[in-house]
């Protein structure tokens, strides 16, 4: 294991929280966008959008270190996004606005499924984990400054 494995494991995590909070901010800057893209000659409103994230995997030094009994395995490799989806599941929703020039004959407009009340606790989550991280790579660097120092 490298004196910087925890650092490398932690700025991975960082990436991928400030990643899902970039898209969470973009999820609530289109809550109200009706006509995101094209389907069939149709306008569609915005699909709200999420992070996937998957443990990394190791590159060929740590398992070849693991092999040779240098590293144990239980130590992880950090986190990397492995895709951007968009919620089908959830519906859009139906507001009665017979003004608004995307409305049906009924004076319904289909709006994004965007929920801004589950986008704020996502946003949370991302900012706790993403202050944790920060905590996390500060006592890294802490504990690597005073090892220096006890060389000195």
């Amino acid at each position: 294991m490298s004196i910087f494995h925890s650092m490398n494991t932690t700025s991975s995590a960082l990436t991928a929280q400030r990643l899902r909070m970039d898209v969470i901010s973009s999820n609530m800057a289109n809550m109200d966008s009706t006509r995101a893209r094209q389907v069939d000659g149709k306008w569609e409103p915005y699909r709200r959008k999420s992070v996937v994230l998957q443990p990394r995997q190791g590159d060929f030094s740590s398992y070849l270190n693991q092999a040779i009994g240098r590293q144990s395995g239980g130590a992880g490799d950090g986190v990397k996004v492995t895709n951007i989806v968009e919620d089908d599941l959830t519906p859009f929703k139906m507001v009665y606005d017979p003004t608004h020039p995307d409305a049906n004959e009924e004076g319904y407009v289909q709006m994004p499924n965007v929920d801004p009340l589950r986008e704020m606790v996502d946003l949370m989550a991302a900012t706790r984990s993403y202050e944790a991280n920060v905590t996390v790579f500060n006592a890294s660097k802490s504990m690597m400054t005073k090892a220096l120092e006890i060389g000195k």
